[in-house]
């Protein structure tokens, strides 16, 4: 045991080891009692500081000078990468000119940067990993229930095909009894002829006998020959057995008949209760947008705008033709459309590689390497604008092709995960005309839609469950109905969609709550748009054909 504690783990005099703690040097680092407090500075050394043990620690030490080694640094250049320096450094040739800061007003500034981060985790990010370890204990202790329940659903879809199948054999059984009633019936009905025949044969034989023994010349010169009736053998009935042709077991398409088990499906998602909490990724609105600059496409009616990177954007309009230019406007290539009408929508996966929609055969498609390949084909539905997840998913707007229904449709490549359509109450979420609702997914997944017809910006859960619907903001400026276009989301989980008819950008939060217009650019009829990864925002100008770029946050 260390003698310096006691049982109740005291502190102790680092000299005697034996009496209780009294004062602290904070100079030597060492704790005193009363006693050895006198002993302690008795030999001279000017530097002690002797405080008491509760505010050990208090006086700062400073580095040593490299230079000066007798001084304390209690300086940092600025000019020099903030290095450590003394006052005798200060007045050097090599500082001559130079600015300096004390190091206790850096020193101050930290542990008020430490006392914010040691509340930052004791409040905030330490408390959620408790609760993010305590959701998996529970997760991992319902696994077993949650698989148990697969099972069961495989158990009883196994009873249910044994069913089905016993009832098919049992059809399949009483057809057989049947075909062979008929069978019967035929054999039946030629043996009767057959035994008819037979039973006059008999009678023509005893009659022709009879004859044969008798004298009588009247008998004898009326008898008829039955024979030529008679060698007239009757055809032999050749009735086949039915037979049972099996098919053979396709186990491949078997196994795909009797259901299907999804892979495991794992999303790293974002954390919202730690991206909420103020910290450093937190950017303030600028107090007026500043407009950065202009992009010129050459589109008459320019409709949509992606970001590949910051550099590079890709635009459509009313044409066949998708454009790929940098942030200066130079065409660096183009994509012409498979079926060369205009593209609904276009958005960049993952990988980087383009993605389009196609009106006339109503195709999704990507273009890899220069080659056009067909994504998603759909039936009876046309598709829309696009927007890929932060998951790698695509969402899809897609109306009927009488224009009555809307829907928006989830798919992870080609195969289709989630519908979209209607609310609890089995209402439609959006309205029927489908052509113009742009669509994009927010930082905590929601799912929000600018619907143009209904004059609403939609958004859902990625559930898809409705959260709230936006109809427009009170302005003593506004000229015409709330129509909005184009749709984006940045880094805050901002909201940001295209006022068409009123020429701005109305910016909203996560929950729905209008935050400001951007109205200061000159915006002229506002359609699509999008936000790069520094929250610069790209806007479309429908009629002008440009891509105008504007800076909103700090």
């Amino acid at each position: 045991m260390d003698p310096r504690s006691s049982a109740q783990d005291v502190p102790r005099c680092d000299l005697c080891e034996t009496a209780i703690v009294h004062s602290y040097c904070d100079f030597c680092h060492v704790n005193l009692c009363k006693p050895c407090v006198v002993d302690h500075i008795s030999d001279g050394y000017q530097k002690h500081a002797i405080v008491p043990f509760v505010e050990r620690r208090s006086t700062l030490v400073y580095p040593k000078c490299e230079t000066h080694p007798h001084k304390n640094c209690e300086l940092q250049c600025q000019d020099c990468n903030n290095i450590f320096v003394c006052s005798s450094c200060t007045a050097s040739k090599q500082h001559k000119g130079h600015n300096f800061v004390e190091v206790t007003e850096v020193y101050n500034k930290m542990k008020e940067d430490i006392k914010k981060d040691i509340k930052e985790l004791e409040n905030h990010i330490s408390p959620t990993y408790e609760k993010l370890t305590l959701e998996l204990e529970q997760t991992l202790a319902n696994l077993d229930v949650g698989y148990e329940k697969l099972t069961t659903i495989m158990s009883k879809q196994g009873e249910q095909w044994h069913r089905e199948i016993d009832i098919i054999i049992n059809k399949l059984k009483t057809k057989i009894n049947e075909i062979k009633m008929q069978h019967r019936d035929i054999l039946k009905k030629h043996l009767i002829e057959i035994k008819q025949v037979q039973s006059a044969i008999k009678q023509s034989l005893l009659a022709i006998r009879e004859i044969e023994k008798s004298t009588e010349v009247s008998s004898t010169i009326k008898y008829s020959s039955r024979i030529s009736e008679f060698i007239k053998i009757p055809p032999k009935v050749q009735v086949s057995l039915p037979t049972f042709i099996p098919k053979p077991i396709d186990r491949k398409k078997l196994y795909s008949l009797v259901g299907q088990i999804t892979p495991l499906s794992t999303v790293m998602e974002d954390n919202i209760s730690l991206l909420n909490q103020p910290n450093t990724t937190v950017r303030e609105r600028l107090d007026e947008p500043e407009f950065l600059c202009t992009i010129q496409t050459g589109h008459e009616h320019l409709c949509s705008v992606t970001c590949l990177n910051e550099g590079i954007i890709w635009t459509s309009g009313q044409t066949n033709v998708i454009e790929c230019c940098n942030i200066k406007g130079s065409l660096l290539h183009t994509i012409q459309t498979k079926s060369d009408s205009f593209p609904y929508g276009i958005a960049v996966d993952s990988d980087g590689y383009l993605l389009y929609s196609d009106w006339s055969p109503r195709t999704v498609n990507k273009v890899r390497n220069g080659q056009t390949e067909e994504l998603i084909r759909l039936q009876g539905w046309r598709p829309g604008n696009l927007c890929v997840t932060s998951t790698g998913d695509l969402l899809v707007t897609m109306f009927s092709v009488d224009y009555t229904q809307s829907k928006v449709v989830r798919y992870s490549g080609s195969s289709e995960k989630q519908t979209i359509q209607f609310d609890d109450e089995g209402k439609h979420l959006y309205s029927g005309n489908g052509y113009t609702k742009l669509i994009t997914e927010n930082r905590n997944h929601d799912i929000c839609v600018a619907d143009w017809a209904a004059g609403a910006v939609v958004v859902a859960n990625k559930d898809g469950k409705l959260r709230w619907r936006y109809t427009d903001h009170p302005s003593v400026t506004k000229n015409k109905p709330f129509k909005p276009r184009g749709i984006a989301t940045d880094s805050q989980s901002h909201i940001l969609t295209a006022d068409y008819e009123n020429h701005r950008i109305h910016i909203l939060d996560q929950n729905g709550q209008f935050l400001r217009y951007i109205d200061n650019c000159d915006l002229k009829y506002p359609y699509g748009l999008c936000v790069d990864n520094n929250d610069n925002l790209f806007v479309c100008e429908y009629y002008k054909g440009n891509v105008k770029k504007t800076k909103y946050l700090k």
